[in-house]
């Protein structure tokens, strides 16, 4: 169980470039709406996505917890840091590469893909938690399904309650909201998102032995925290793009009702403890408002690319973790 202060510092480093990255790759989730439709500018909209990460992070641990511990035992594993290692190696690797593609996968799939895939290589298939792997699948599965619905949802409401009202007076109305809207989706990625990279610095912290219990230490939430913050202020533009215009023309009115779908969904499930894809909420919910505009609006195609990635990255990133702890550790 004990491991040396190099190693575990390695891993330490590798959760906060990861949570790094996962900022700058997930601004767009925060972002993209506000920005393609100028009720931000582009670096305002960062400076307050980052400013919002970093509130988020810092308020809650459950999610971190149920990282740390649903998927396997820290106390139970001989090889823990490596398995830890390899994991995030591999999510990092993921992550860079939808980057570098404009393509809004998830940074929370990619986590808990790579680390089921590192624990069933590294300490076998009885060392995996079954019930709890599913149980944050299925939450991984449905959120951005019940994201999609609510989407259509409000804005056939904001449809219904604003059809005889004139479209710029709407617009330049919501376009102002739409500053809340986004601070709101920033703060709600920070209180989820940013536990994943303190569930797993705990982790490796228990499997170390520096630990006893999966309670998350201050300084690993102001580290995780800051992390997230900086890469957030990075700013992904490729993925900005593909969200704010490649789904469908979005107006303020609907990047409005796609924000508030989405954080709802996200901030839901920061309460109940469970992990979930900031990338896949606002994307649904974007696709719902979409549909609800009009069905025909939305560019299935470049809608069934981003999906596609969704179904492959949970085997892809369980696959490279698993090669990386054989071949490495």
């Amino acid at each position: 169980m004990e491991t040396s202060l190099f190693m575990l510092g390695f891993v330490i480093f590798l959760a906060l470039a990861f949570d790094f990255i996962n900022g700058f790759h997930d601004t767009a989730n925060a972002i993209a709406t506000s920005v393609s439709t100028r009720a931000l500018k582009p670096r305002t909209a960062i400076i307050l996505a980052a400013l919002m990460n970093f509130v988020g992070a810092l308020m809650f641990t459950g999610v971190a917890k149920k990282i740390g511990g649903s998927i396997t035992d820290p106390t139970l594993l001989d090889n823990g840091i490596d398995i830890v290692a390899a994991t995030l190696i591999a999510a990092i690797i993921w992550n860079l590469v939808t980057w570098w593609f404009g393509i809004p996968s998830s940074s929370s799939h990619a986590l808990i893909g790579a680390l089921a895939g590192a624990v069933y290589v590294g300490a076998g298939s009885d060392h995996i938690k079954w019930n709890g792997f599913i149980e944050i699948v299925e939450g991984l599965i449905f959120s951005p399904l019940i994201a999609f619905v609510i989407g259509y949802i409000v804005m056939t409401i904001l449809k219904w309650i604003f059809a005889k009202r004139s479209p710029h007076t709407v617009n330049k109305g919501f376009r102002s909201m739409q500053v809340i809207t986004a601070a709101l989706q920033s703060f709600t990625h920070g209180t989820n998102d940013a536990q994943k990279a303190m569930g797993i610095i705990t982790f490796a912290l228990v499997t170390s032995g520096r630990l006893d219990t999966m309670e998350v230490p201050l300084w690993v939430k102001i580290a995780a925290a800051t992390s997230m913050a900086l890469g957030t202020s990075i700013g992904g533009w490729k993925i900005i793009k593909t969200m704010g215009t490649k789904i469908f023309k979005i107006e303020p009115i609907n990047g409005f009702a796609a924000d508030m779908s989405a954080a709802s969904v996200i901030f839901t499930a920061t309460m109940l403890h469970l992990p979930v894809s900031s990338t896949h909420a606002i994307t649904s919910a974007i696709l719902g408002v979409g549909s609800a505009k009009r069905f025909s609006a939305v560019k299935w195609g470049v809608a069934g690319r981003i999906i596609v990635t969704w179904f492959i990255t949970i085997p892809i990133s369980a696959v490279l973790a698993g090669v990386i702890c054989k071949i490495f550790f």
